[in-house]
């Protein structure tokens, strides 16, 4: 079978659980300004690039990857979110952009190979939106400035997706996408991979809400994001950071019934607290998506900001046994948006 029908053969047995974030795991590693720039000639201080350290100390990553896979998760994501040109300039590491990205994926696909039990597990390439946006002026003088184009936004998604699918990568995950037009850029440079490699490449994507009105930063309703997106036909659609659990349950629900494919949510482990830091324990999240579960939302579930391996073992506990969601039929109307969907009548 291909990667995607085995994942569509597990998502029809079981809700599917991802893992959660590296960022916070990282950091308590207590990794030196040296640890992270191990082994490179970087003249810039590189403690932070939590994406090198799948350079300089793999066994890091690899611990935190093998305690997801402990707590039960079947998707794992690469340590990628900023593994990309213009993040990574930032460092003035853009020049290790491909071997970050290779890495990052072989040490994941290692450490599922190393299990041999027959579960089914999976390697997300983690794509993030960078930190330009493509809808949106920096400048509040010129509304029409860009700093980026859409032709240089998809070639750095091409850079980062090769080296990603080159390192082992089964499918390329779309994650925390708060600008539409960065997502459309990032789907486009994943169908140039596919025409250039000669092979399908499962789309995963995520979207991120920036208010509790269910919108993303550039604008988007949950509703209008998936019909602009749903031409690419990813294997997952779904949400991800935004709010806790609690905050993100009605554009869940909103998506669900609309989505005609697999849906992927891992929200945050709550709201964070005046120092910006997550106190919402395992078992609270663990409740709260096990609603969404029971009441046949989801296919597949995971953690994202504050989220731990005890989160994602506590869910996994929790929705075990459950019945996954069922993808409803396409529709046949003729689906549009802009900032809001549009249908047009039969």
């Amino acid at each position: 079978m291909t990667k995607r029908e085995e994942f569509e053969a597990a998502a029809t047995r079981r809700i599917l659980i991802k893992d959660g974030p590296y960022g916070t795991a990282i950091q308590r590693a207590g990794l030196s300004p040296e640890d992270y720039a191990a082994g490179t000639d970087l003249a810039q201080e590189q403690k932070g690039n939590n994406d090198l350290v799948n350079l300089t100390q793999p066994q890091v990553i690899r611990a935190i990857c093998d305690s997801y896979i402990d707590a039960g998760a079947h998707i794992l994501a690469t340590n990628t979110f900023n593994a990309n040109r213009i993040s990574q300039a930032d460092y003035g590491a853009e020049g290790l952009v491909r071997e970050i990205n290779v890495a990052a994926a072989r040490i994941i696909r290692e450490a599922i190979e190393a299990r041999g039990d027959g579960v089914p597990r999976f390697v997300a390439g983690a794509v993030g939106p960078t930190n330009k946006t493509l809808s949106l002026s920096p400048d509040v003088e010129d509304p029409g400035f860009r700093e980026v184009t859409f032709d240089e936004i998809v070639e750095v998604y091409r850079e980062q997706c090769a080296a990603l699918l080159e390192g082992g990568a089964d499918f390329i995950l779309i994650e925390t996408v708060f600008d539409t037009l960065n997502c459309k850029a990032a789907i486009m440079a994943v169908k140039q991979l596919e025409r250039e490699l000669e092979q399908n490449i499962p789309l995963m994507i995520s979207l991120t809400l920036t208010d509790l009105s269910g919108r993303n930063l550039s604008g988007h309703t949950v509703e209008a994001f998936w019909y602009t997106v749903r031409h690419a036909r990813p294997l997952t659609i779904g949400l991800n950071c935004s709010f806790g659990a609690e905050q993100l349950r009605p554009h869940v629900q909103l998506l669900s019934d609309i989505a005609d494919t697999y849906l992927m949510a891992y929200p945050n482990a709550g709201l964070p607290n005046d120092l910006g830091e997550y106190d919402e324990m395992p078992e609270t999240t663990a409740a709260l998506t096990k609603v969404w579960a029971e009441n046949g939302r989801v296919n597949a579930l995971g953690g994202c900001c504050g989220s731990t391996p005890a989160h994602i073992a506590a869910m996994a506990q929790a929705v075990e046994g459950i019945t996954p969601r069922e993808v409803p039929d396409a529709e046949t109307e003729m689906h549009l948006a802009g900032l809001e969907p549009f249908t047009i009548a039969a």
